[in-house]
C-alpha cells in the first residue's frame, strides 16, 4: 500500500517538530502555595506642600491683578528662603465668577475670585514648618496638602521582599510539617502590588498665627506581599 506524497510529508513534519517545554509547575505536581508578608519603616526624606493665594474683587481684571501681585510676593519669599526653581511648580490657576447666595433662578454675579497655587518640593523635611510660615507670612492664604514620603524606596522594598519570602517559607514549613510532607524547592514566586502609604498632614486653609506651625513628619511604612508555590514530597 502506497502512502500518498502529501500525507507522507505531513507525517514527516509532525515527527520533526520539537517538544514544547511547559512553563511553570505541572498541574499534577504536589505543591503548596502560601503568602508571605513584610513591612519596613523609615523616616521620610521628601516632603511636598501646596501653597497659594486666592483673591476676590468686583471685576475679573481686578481679581487677576491682585492675585498676580500677591503670588509674586509668595514666589519671591520662596526664592529668598533658598528654594530652587525646579522645586516650585504651578499646580492650579483659576478665575471664577462669584454668585449671590439664595437666589434661585437668578445667576447674579457679585464678583470674581482668582487663585494661584504652587506645589513646593522639600528635600529637607525639617524645613516644612519654616516654609509654611514663610509663605503665610508672604501672603499665602491657601495652604495645605502636606505630604511626606521616601524619595527612593527601592532599597527598603528589597529588604521587605527578602523578609516576605522568609515569612512565606516559615508558613510553608509549618503546613508541610502538619501535613506530614517535606518542603521542596520554590516553583513560582509572584508579588502583589507594593504599597507605600503617604502620611498627609492637616490642611491649612486660613492664614497662620504668629506661633510657629507644628508639623509631625512621622514614619513611612512600606509593605510587600509575595505568593510562593513550593514543591512538596512525601515525608521520611
Amino acid at each position: 500500500m502506497m502512502i500518498r506524497p502529501i500525507l507522507a510529508a505531513a507525517i514527516a513534519s509532525c515527527v520533526a517538530l520539537p517538544a514544547v517545554a511547559q512553563d511553570g509547575p505541572r498541574l499534577d505536581m504536589p505543591a503548596i502555595t502560601v503568602s508571605g508578608e513584610a513591612s519596613v519603616s523609615a523616616p521620610p526624606d521628601l516632603a511636598q506642600i501646596d501653597a497659594g493665594v486666592a483673591s476676590d474683587a468686583k471685576t475679573a481684571r481686578e481679581a487677576a491683578e491682585a492675585n498676580n501681585a500677591a503670588m509674586a510676593k509668595v514666589l519671591q519669599a520662596l526664592k529668598t528662603a533658598g528654594l530652587a526653581d525646579k522645586d516650585v511648580q504651578t499646580s492650579r490657576l483659576s478665575l471664577q465668577p462669584q454668585y449671590a447666595p439664595n437666589r434661585p433662578g437668578q445667576a447674579q454675579v457679585t464678583g470674581y475670585r482668582a487663585s494661584n497655587r504652587v506645589t513646593i518640593k522639600l528635600r529637607e523635611v525639617g524645613k516644612v514648618a519654616s516654609v509654611i510660615d514663610t509663605v503665610v507670612g508672604a501672603g499665602a492664604n491657601d495652604v495645605g496638602n502636606v505630604y511626606f514620603t521616601v524619595a527612593e524606596p527601592s532599597k527598603l522594598l528589597d529588604d521587605a521582599r527578602e523578609k516576605a519570602v522568609a515569612d512565606a517559607r516559615r508558613k510553608a514549613e509549618i503546613y508541610a510539617k502538619a501535613a506530614g510532607v517535606t518542603l521542596g524547592k520554590p516553583l513560582s514566586i509572584s508579588e502583589d502590588g507594593a504599597s507605600a502609604p503617604v502620611f498627609r498632614a492637616k490642611n491649612f486653609g486660613a492664614p497662620m498665627a504668629a506661633t510657629p506651625t507644628p508639623v509631625a513628619q512621622g514614619e513611612e511604612t512600606l509593605s510587600i506581599t509575595v505568593n510562593v508555590t513550593w514543591a512538596i514530597k512525601a515525608g521520611p
